[in-house]
């Protein structure tokens, strides 16, 4: 039970670190107390996204005259099999991910790992018998739950966080959803789109308040149109569940008033998981309750190392992969760059989609760079006429003295797909006149990125 590397925990951050450590020579063990891929592969990222797409068939059925397509009878949800179906999705690429394990030789401890001593890892079975790991570099990648407030104590019953509501046995007739993040917002619209009447609360002044504001105020009028109720600048003060109703009150700009509802789900963030995993015997230092590590993820304690949702930086899973990559790639010797978290992309899958890359038109007018703004909305795009998916935009922010691309703020279907074109433009430092140079393919979706870079620059055509 001797590696070079352990790795606990086996979500997005931690089974890509094991793989990457395993391609680069390192023997390489993986500890998990639950299921291999964590809750991302498991209770997040994949099997909410087989929800919504399940929403979204639902939306399609449903305008199928649209597109000239006669269904006869009534067309309603199967919520039980939407479910089964989420659950099922999430159990193949759990067995993916064992499959990778395997092929790449990672030894896999199923426990409840914790630091017990220099290069030991004290692995706790079910059974509670307990064993002992040596490495060289252990890597925590823990990850992180539901955060619970006070004043909205999580029951699982009226009460419930993210897991509990891709499995509820039935379809609430109601629902308030505290917190519109990406996970309060996908929720929010899954529910509603099947016909839960739904009210989102945001305490702050927008829904989705990292993204842009125009972005957010589109969304918000999406949700609207479903006949959702949003409530921004809002707070949940208080649920009595005593009854067959939740009684929430809610604190607005109006006043304090009261709604019922059968379900309140509480989305309001996330805790990391660092407890009794032994940071505080080895002295690891945190900084505003996160684990501080440097640019190649090093903890005070040497062989020590931290990724994904119990560090600094956007809880994603493509940030946790990342940044175990880099991680193993300096141990083993080689000279990655670090991470810039300036261009990290966001993505929430709601219908329309949003995603966005780098600086909100807000941030870069703060930040003193004088700009350039673009935008094209898809009711001129060709593709999303035919495709009866004519809600949305792509704005694009440029700086006015070298043409950088400061950041990108789509609303839209597919835009999830489309952000990566982005991303990959910030990195390579391609300014605005090279990406309207950039024949886009027609029709598509994306050559709307290409139109909004052309009316930066008063070049556009179609509007």
């Amino acid at each position: 039970m001797n590696f070079d590397v352990v790795v606990i925990g086996s979500g997005p951050g931690g089974y890509v670190t094991a793989i990457r450590a395993s391609q680069l020579g390192l023997k390489t063990a993986l500890v998990e107390k639950a299921e291999l891929g964590g809750i991302c592969l498991n209770w997040g990222c994949i099997p909410t996204k087989s929800l919504l797409k399940s929403a979204q068939v639902f939306e399609y059925a449903k305008h199928a005259a649209d597109y000239g397509i006669n269904i006869s009878g009534d067309i309603s949800p199967d919520f039980t099999k939407m479910i089964e179906r989420s659950r099922g999705v999430a159990d193949g690429m759990s067995k993916g991910v064992q499959f990778l394990l395997k092929k790449n030789k990672i030894e896999v401890i199923q426990g409840f790992g914790k630091l017990a001593g220099k290069g030991k890892v004290e692995v706790t079975a079910d059974g509670g018998e307990t064993s002992i790991v040596e490495a060289k570099h252990i890597i925590l990648a823990t990850g992180a739950r539901s955060r619970e407030l006070p004043n909205l104590p999580i029951d699982g019953k009226k009460i419930i966080g993210y897991r509990k509501a891709m499995t509820l046995e039935k379809q609430p007739e109601s629902m308030i959803v505290v917190g519109s993040g990406a996970i309060g917002s996908e929720f929010a619209y899954f529910y509603q789109s099947l016909g839960t009447q739904v009210t989102l609360v945001e305490f702050l002044p927008e829904i989705v308040p990292l993204e842009d504001e125009e972005v957010s105020k589109a969304l918000a009028r999406s949700f609207k149109k479903m006949k959702m109720t949003v409530m921004t600048s809002s707070t949940v003060e208080s649920v009595d569940t005593s009854g067959d109703k939740c009684k929430v009150l809610i604190k607005t700009k109006k006043g304090e008033e009261t709604r019922e509802c059968d379900v309140v789900l509480s989305a309001v963030g996330i805790t990391p998981n660092l407890e009794g995993i032994g940071i505080e015997e080895l002295g690891i230092e945190l900084e505003k309750g996160k684990i501080k590590v440097d640019e190649y993820y090093r903890t005070n304690v040497e062989g020590v190392y931290a990724i994904g949702d119990i560090v600094h930086g956007p809880a994603l899973a493509h940030v946790a992969s990342a940044e175990g990559i880099t991680c193993v790639e300096k141990i083993s010797g080689h000279h990655p760059q670090p991470i810039d978290y300036n261009n990290i992309p966001g993505c929430t899958y709601t219908n329309p989609e949003v995603a966005s890359v780098g600086m909100s038109e807000k941030a870069a007018i703060e930040a003193g760079y004088e700009i350039k703004v673009g935008k094209f909305p898809f009711t001129a795009s060709g593709k999303a006429s035919a495709a009866g998916a004519k809600d949305g935009f792509v704005k694009l922010i440029f700086d006015a003295k070298y043409g950088e691309l400061l950041g990108g703020h789509l609303i839209g279907a597919n835009v999830t797909e489309m952000v990566a074109e982005l991303v990959v433009a910030r990195k390579l430092e391609t300014t605005g006149m090279e990406m309207i140079k950039a024949i886009h393919p027609h029709p598509t979706m994306s050559e709307a990125i290409m139109e909004a870079a052309a009316a930066a620059y008063g070049e556009v055509i179609h509007i």
